[in-house]
Parts: C-alpha cells; structure tokens; sequence
C-alpha cells in the first residue's frame, strides 16, 4: 500500500508560508469533486480527486498521471515545526516546500531552512511567491502559471525572467543548481522553482502536481506500508483538551494505531509506555457548527495520518520523540537509541538547552556543521547547574564557556550566577538568529583573546640602529630604529647576534607620539634604560627581540595562527642565536 508524502512548508517570516497552505487547502475545497480536502490533526490532506481536478488539464497536456493517493500537508509552517517531524536519523517529512519571495530573494530564515533541509538530506522544491507584485502584473482566473505567464506583457515576463535567474544565482551559492520547473532536465540534480502567486492562486496547479509527480517518482519505497504493521509516528505537540486531559497531537507515517493500543515514547527520564484510551480526528467546517465537541472518535488509523492520542500516563512525553506501538519489536532500544544519538556529547563544547528534541537536534546538527562543540545537553529551563558547567570550560576553552537557549527561560539563580561568572547566555526563538548570535559572540571572543595575547605574548622583532639618529646618549638613551623585521613594543628585551642582552625598550615614539608597537617598515625612536648609546648599541647595529626557546616553541606550536611565514624565519635566527648562547 502506498501512502501520502507528508510535505511541510518551510521559508523566512513573511515570504508567505501560511497563505500558501491557506491557497492550497481552500483551492482543495472549491474542487468539485466531494469533499475536496481532509481534515487531521495538524495536517491537511488533498486527495488524489481534488489534484486531478486542479490539475486535469496540465496532466492531460504532459501526459501524466498521479498515482498516489494525495497530499498531506503539515498545518504549521516553519523550521520549528520541521524540526519536530522527526524519525531516528532524519525527519518524517518526505518533501518540502521552500517558500521565497520573489521580490526580496533569499534572506536570513531561508538560509537556515536551506541548511537544515541539507542536513536532514530532505528533497525540496522551491515556491517563488507574490509573482502578483511582479510590475504590470495581470491577474488571471487561472490556477496554471503557463496559463498566466503566456497572458502577460513581454516587459512583465521579462522583468519576472530576471527576478528568476537572480534567484538561481542565490541558489547556487547556497550549493544546489536550480531552474523553472519546465526547464528542469535532470530532477535528480536540479531544484525545480515552482513561480506562483499564494495570494491569487497562479501557479498552485503546478505546484501541486510537481509535488505529487516528484512524490511519486522518487520516494515510491519511502511511501511504501503495511496496514497490519504497528503503528509508529512523531509527536508534534502535547495540548490539554476540555474533557479528555493531555493529549499527544501525532503525525502517523508508518503501520497503524488502534484504540487500546500500549505505545512507547520519550521523556527526559527515559522510554515511557501508556495506553490509547481514544483516537480523535476533527470535525468538518459544517459538522463543527452543529456540534459541542471539535473532534470525532475512531476505532483505528493508517499512515500517513495525523490524529489526537488520549489517555493517561503521557505527562512528560517529548514533542518530537516517537510514538511506537508496543507490538512492534524492539520498540524500547529504537527510542533509546534515539534519545543517546540526539544527547550525545562531545568532552568539550558549549552548554546547549532547547525545548523539544526536534529542535535540540536540529541545532545540534548546525552546530556541529560550524565545527563548535556541545559539552552538555538538556532540556527545559536554564539553571544555575547550567552556567556553572558553561563556566568549567573557561580552563580549557574560554571559547566554549557560554550557554544557548533556544526557545526556553532562565531561571533567576542562573541569570545572577551568569552575571556573577562572567558566563554569557544567549537566547533566540528563532533558530538562525541563535546560530548568527553564537557566531558573533565567538568571533567577539576570539577577537578578545587575540587582543589579549598579543598583549601577554612576546613576539620575534629585528631592529637596526639609524645612522646620525641619537638624540640622548643615556638615562635613557633615546636613538632612531628601523624595524627591518617582525615587530616591537614597549616592554621588551633587546639582544645582540651573539646573544648579548643590550637592555629592555621602555618607549618608543614617532614624532613625539607614543606608539604601543612598531611593525615592520616602521622608522621610529625608541628609549632605553640602562643603556649608553655608543657602548651597549651604536650605528647600524642589529638587535633582536630576546625570547627564550620555550616562548618560541608556544609560537611556533601553540599560537601559531598569530604568526606569519616572516615571523617563523625570524624565529628560527632566534633559537639558533639562543642555541649558540645556550639561553633557555
């Protein structure tokens, strides 16, 4: 038995998400064929009549046929509820649509969705929406772009033909070749740009049999069940229903579920079991009118459906974590096994606290895409424990010592702790704005800890004396240098080729204004206690800053990234003139 590809619609804030589900569920209803659309719970499902109504003259013009049995379209758009779609390893979501705005290209949240569909490795297809505000544009009573397109100006296809390519160029950088979708030659290397407008219409007729078509050609295994199979699905949310207690809203994608049912799922302690008092679908528009109760019960459900699961003994079940049918084997060690995968840690990293498993996963993933890594994992509130953790990790990396929260609050005692330690925590419901926030506070702090360095560390420098440039000969000598090599600051000790000390530079000036270094190139005056001109240093003579063998090796080792290819062959003069003094 086949069943429906589970899509969801992901994209950034505005580009048109929700109003392209809306268009694609009232489109359904005003088919003529009965019924139009079926309801669940948090999805939306287009039967196989609608689509062939919608679509019946694209399908009779590219000679094809739907041989699926619908849609089902997640209610809820966007990465959050994406990232809730899970099944061990990747998400339930068979496809997914990238809503865009054509006018404005790609922005922040369309990034991030491109991101995380890669590494859910999710096939895609792009809605580039509001063709409408395309100037000049005429509306048709159409729900075919070709239709409509072929019915506008030159100077409109032209303008929306620019808009197109500046889109697949985008799309390039983000790493996938792309083109409109009937000027796709391979579907398996390009992503198909389905043009539409979700406010008028045009171009859900494409949309909806391109989803189908690609469904169906590509992901036939994937849609592949057994009825008699037990059931097993994704937990998308907990809500509490007037009269029937906590419920689990479900999205089923494989076997079958039946009232009395035992099912496993997560909780922060560990796999819980309970048992399936009832199976609820919601009530049609008009049965709801005439009716108290939003929902209606049902003996059983086939995937892919999405339903309301009560009973008692689901507190603390996870949103995002599986709900599987007892009956099937193994079903404690594949949720276990789940949950060690998901909160697997690395032995140093930051602090990162989500509030379902979907998302701590989802992040977790981008995380690691950056290279950062993650120390500790947990779910729910930030805590003192929390920040106290983060603040361990400043021993080994201070660049590990911070704390992310997504979607969750701080507790009071974390918040004073967090201040107290000197511990930063950020804070994003947003998921992309967690990671840009994460990624300019580390580069703030790898630039903090530069500057501090480079204050702390002693760097190679090789100075020659000016020729007729003394001007006191002691207390302090004061001369004119040429820095031929490297740098020079106030603070550090001169030697000679031959190891000699010659004395440490107390200030170094250019045209009386006090300087904090000198670099290469640079001709300045610098002043020296301790020193006489004439006897210690004269003309022309080449001093190098005195560095020991064992800051030479931390250099050349450990701060490497703060040296160049100059810096190192100074160096290397250095440890041999130390060698020849035997200075350690």
């Amino acid at each position: 038995m086949i069943r429906q590809p589970i899509i969801t619609v992901l994209g950034h804030v505005d580009h048109g998400k929700t109003t392209l589900l809306d268009r694609i569920r009232n489109t359904a209803i005003a088919s003529r064929e009965a019924g139009g659309i079926t309801q669940h719970i948090g999805a939306s499902e287009v039967p196989l009549e609608a689509i062939t109504d919608i679509c019946g003259p694209l399908l009779k013009k590219m000679n094809a046929e739907i041989t699926i049995p619908g849609l089902l379209f997640i209610d809820t758009p966007g990465h959050e509820a994406f990232t809730n779609l899970r099944r061990r390893g990747g998400s339930i979501s068979d496809l997914a649509i990238l809503v865009v705005d054509i006018t404005k290209n790609f922005e922040p949240q369309t990034y991030e969705a491109i991101d995380i569909l890669r590494e859910y490795k999710t096939p895609f297809i792009i809605a580039a929406n509001k063709i409408d505000l395309v100037t000049g544009w005429r509306v048709q009573q159409t729900h075919s772009f070709l239709e409509s397109i072929a019915a506008q100006s030159k100077n409109v296809q032209d303008e929306l033909e620019a808009k197109l390519y500046k889109l697949v160029g985008t799309i390039s950088e983000a790493g996938f070749a792309s083109e409109r979708f009937d000027r796709v030659t391979d579907v398996k290397k390009e992503i198909s740009i389905m043009p539409l407008s979700a406010k008028t219409g045009e171009g859900i007729a494409e949309l909806l049999m391109y989803a189908a078509g690609l469904s169906q050609r590509f992901l036939g295994s994937r849609l592949e069940i057994d009825k008699n199979e037990p059931g097993v699905g994704s937990i998308i949310e907990l809500k509490e229903e007037k009269g029937l207690g906590l419920t689990l809203d479900v999205i089923l994608y494989n076997g079958a579920l039946h009232t009395a049912d035992s099912v496993a799922f997560a909780t922060p302690d560990g796999v819980k079991t309970a048992k399936i008092r009832a199976l609820l679908k919601p009530k049609a528009m008009q049965e709801l009118r005439e009716a108290s109760s939003k929902f209606y019960y049902v003996d059983s459900v086939s995937a892919a459906a999405g339903i309301k699961v009560s009973g008692s003994g689901f507190e603390g079940a996870l949103a995002g974590s599986m709900l599987i049918s007892t009956q099937r084997e193994g079903y404690e060690n594949e949720i276990s096994g789940e949950l060690k995968e998901i909160f697997t840690t690395d032995k140093a990293g930051i602090v990162l606290k989500a509030d379902t498993i979907g998302s701590m996963e989802a992040i977790s993933r981008l995380l690691k895409s950056i290279g950062a890594g993650i120390s500790k994992k947990s779910l729910g509130k930030v805590t003192k424990r929390d920040v106290l953790d983060a603040f361990s990790m400043r021993t080994t990396d201070p660049n590990n010592s911070v704390v992310l929260a997504f979607s969750v609050p701080v507790d009071d005692e974390a918040a004073a702790e967090s201040q107290a330690a000197g511990v930063d925590v950020i804070r994003a419901d947003i998921i992309y704005r967690l990671i840009d926030d994460y990624k300019a506070w580390l580069d703030n702090e790898k630039k903090r800890e530069r500057e501090r360095l480079e204050r702390a560390l002693i760097f190679p420098g090789m100075i020659k004396a000016l020729p007729n440039s003394c001007f006191r000969v002691s207390h302090p000598a004061v001369f004119g240098i040429e820095v031929g090599m490297g740098r020079i600051k106030p603070g550090y000790l001169m030697m000679k080729a031959n190891g000699d000390i010659v004395g440490r530079i107390k200030e170094i000036q250019d045209n009386g204004i006090g300087k904090q270094e000198a670099k290469k190139g640079d001709n300045v005056a610098i002043s020296m206690e301790d020193v006489t001109y004439g006897r210690q240093v004269g003309e022309n003579d080449v001093l190098y800053t005195a560095i020991s063998s064992e800051e030479i090796r931390a250099l050349k080792f450990k701060y490497s990234s703060m040296i160049d290819d100059e810096d190192s062959e100074l160096l290397r003069v250095m440890s041999d003139i130390n060698s020849a003094a035997k200075r350690e």
